[in-house]
Formats: structure tokens, sequence, C-alpha cells
């Protein structure tokens, strides 16, 4: 584990904790969006992904699913870049038993 105490770092470390979620799924599709283009996100996608994160499972559930999205069209836009990656990317390291 990184000693990298910036707010930066910081932050990171807060958005990875609070992307591990109740729901396997969504493990799976925010953790890897995380660490692979969070850091690549313009500043507004950036604080788009962190009020996402805030939200109830059962709605990003629901969202990540396709089975509805978000009226805010901010996060409609990180929920699209999500699924996105999802379908895009090889996540296979991250469905361990």
């Amino acid at each position: 584990m990184s000693d990298d105490i910036s707010p930066a770092a910081i932050n990171r470390k807060r958005l990875y904790w609070h992307s591990r979620r109740g729901m396997w799924e969504l493990d799976l599709l925010l953790i890897p969006f995380l660490e692979q283009r969070y850091d690549q996100l313009e500043a507004d996608d950036q604080h788009a992904f962190q009020q996402l994160i805030d939200e109830e499972d059962q709605d990003l559930f629901g969202w990540l699913m396709r089975r509805e999205w978000p009226e805010d069209p901010r996060l409609r836009r990180v929920v699209k870049m999500i699924v996105e990656h999802a379908e895009s990317t090889d996540n296979s390291a991250y469905r361990t038993l």
C-alpha cells in the first residue's frame, strides 16, 4: 500500500473504498473503471463519478444494467462510460472466486 498522503491520493483511496459496493456486479463495473479510466477523465466527469458512487446500490444497479438511466445528464454520461468500458475491456482479473 502506498504511503502517499497527498489530497489526491486520499481522495483516490476514498473513491476506491466507496466503489466497493454490497453487490458483486457493481464491484465488477466500478472498480475496473476507477482503476483504468478515472485518471484520464475530465474534471467534470471525475466529479460526476464521485457523485455517482454516492447513489444507492439499487439505483446504480438499474443504471449500470441499462434498465433505466439517471435523470442527471452528467451522471448519465458517466454511467454510459462505465458500461462502454466494461463491454470493451477484459476484466477477468476482477472475477476471482
